[in-house]
């Protein structure tokens, strides 16, 4: 710089004619240097001030604000969008659970659901509401005034604290749904069972949709057995893995076609403090309680429809006598069903069948052999003028013969034996294969039960059923062979041109809408 201001002084002493210009120049120079540190100290300033406005809008966003719609006021520190998808989700449970118990909801919800405790100020939530949401969880405070005369509740106030996790909210939701409209809960297995099946409740789907976590948990941990369920040393809010086992229970019993009759009766006297209990309504059932729940744990799966496997207890057995045959029908839509032959073990039995059934909805028909049956080519046939030309029936597709070796086939009809053992209650002996003729032999002795092979949680978008005849093999005359069985026609509803409207419904149409 001192070497440039040299250099513009001689040129400045040596011509008079560019000293204003240098001199302007020189000035130039100074107040850029002069205002360098200072435009530096101005855009520091200008980007703190723009850190601090964002971190101001970010709190404002994270605020906790104020939702409501139809039965809840919820209060939250979400983000705008997911408030409002978790106030629709409570909404849609709290009509689906007041329409299972009949009654709606007397007051208002009111819900605490942290995201982020940083972003609630101190002494916002109670502190017994934020000592379950710092452990990760939720709690609903509740309190009923009772009427001294009749023990009725005549009043009753419920506030839920949880976290944002999707499934708390929702549990807890259910716990002050109860509170608010009959004053109580239940005991601790229906209370908990319950408020864990309205977190997964769907509008007419009954099928199993469990957190990945749970369905895990469930599949791999041994069952606990029904009267440690309903009778053992239980607390509200011990852990999610002992409300995964009354859930269990509980939608086992809501949605099983054998007991859900009795249930809804039972839970509504458990709300209403009446003096009964699991073992008044269910103690005739237990056994076939026990053993249905245990099943369905076994087969636990996402999907899995409780109604669709349940036993049919009703359908009377007995043995094969004389040279008439035993008849049933076995649908593809459900599990195990009675063949209504009570078999012994080692004693031979012959079968013949009749029917197909198909798999996935609108998919190929399927034999009892598990054969896909395709469709034949069309055969040309030489017609008279003014006939139709005759097409080929379909037959079955060209596979090899059944390998018991490898397992059942998809759409196989596959048996089974139902022991009642005194001392062990009903278990089941190992699955065999059947198919559309043939015979076996039985493994056990008890109650022969059939299905379509199919996975058990695929077994919903199942159809058909088959004709199944059985004897023992030696008995009268032997079953006949059935023919080979033939893919079904599929119908196609030509589609039909809506007709034209006329002029004059066309022209008052015209001036409804002018």
């Amino acid at each position: 710089m001192a070497q440039v201001l040299q250099l513009i002084g001689k040129r400045v002493t040596s011509g008079r004619v560019y000293r204003p210009i240098l001199l302007m120049l020189v000035c130039a120079i100074f107040a850029a240097v002069l205002s360098a540190p200072v435009e530096a100290a101005g855009e520091k300033k200008r980007k703190r001030r723009s850190r601090r406005k964002k971190a101001e809008a970010a709190a404002v966003e994270n605020k906790p604000r104020n939702y409501r719609s139809g039965r809840f006021l919820l209060h939250t520190d979400l983000p705008k969008k997911e408030a409002q998808a978790l106030l629709k989700r409570l909404n849609t449970m709290l009509r689906l659970i007041s329409k299972y118990w009949g009654a709606p909801c007397r007051k208002v919800i009111e819900c605490y659901v942290v995201d982020d405790l940083e972003n609630w100020p101190p002494n916002s939530l109670d502190p017994k509401g934020l000592q379950h949401v710092a452990g990760g969880g939720g709690v609903t405070l509740s309190s009923a005034l009772q009427s001294g005369l009749t023990s009725r509740i005549v009043d009753a106030n419920a506030v839920v604290y949880a976290v944002a996790e999707r499934g708390v909210p929702l549990h807890e939701a259910v716990h002050a749904y109860c509170a608010l409209t009959f004053g109580r809960t239940g005991p601790t297995w229906y209370s908990e069972g319950m408020a864990e099946m309205g977190n997964y409740w769907r509008e007419n789907d009954p099928s199993v949709q469990l957190e990945p976590v749970v369905l895990r948990y469930l599949q791999r941990a041994e069952i606990r057995s029904l009267n440690e369920l309903v009778n053992g040393q239980q607390s509200t809010g011990d852990s999610w893995r002992e409300y995964a086992w009354r859930w269990a229970l509980c939608h086992l019993l809501a949605n099983n076609p054998n007991y859900n009759k009795l249930f809804r009766p039972l839970g509504i006297d458990l709300l209403n403090g009446k003096e009964t209990s699991f073992e008044q309504v269910y103690g005739a059932r237990a056994k076939e309680i026990s053993f249905e729940y245990r099943f369905f744990i076994k087969h636990l799966d996402q999907g899995l429809r409780a109604d669709l496997i349940a036993f049919d207890w009703n359908d009377k057995f007995r043995e094969s006598r004389g040279s008439r045959p035993l008849r049933a029908n076995v649908k593809a839509r459900q599990g195990w069903q009675p063949s209504r032959l009570m078999v012994k073990a080692d004693t031979k039995y012959q079968y013949s069948t009749k029917g197909t059934w198909t798999l996935v909805k609108d998919g190929p028909d399927f034999d009892t052999d598990g054969r896909q049956l395709l469709p034949a080519a069309p055969q040309p046939q030489s017609a008279e003028p003014g006939e139709i030309g005759v097409v080929a029936k379909s037959t079955a597709a060209t596979v090899p013969p059944l390998d018991p070796r490898q397992g059942p086939r998809p759409g196989q009809l596959v048996g089974i034996v139902l022991i009642d053992d005194d001392n062990r209650g009903y278990r089941l002996s190992k699955p065999f294969l059947l198919g559309r003729h043939g015979t076996f032999t039985a493994p056990a002795s008890g109650n022969l039960y059939l299905r379509c092979y199919d996975a058990w949680n695929q077994i919903a978008d199942n159809a058909g059923q088959v004709h199944v005849q059985l004897k023992t093999e030696g008995l009268g005359s032997p079953l006949k062979e059935p023919p080979a069985e033939t893919a079904k026609p599929r119908r196609t509803s030509p589609s039909r041109k809506k007709p034209e409207a006329s002029k004059s419904k066309r022209t008052r149409r015209t001036k409804r809408d002018d």
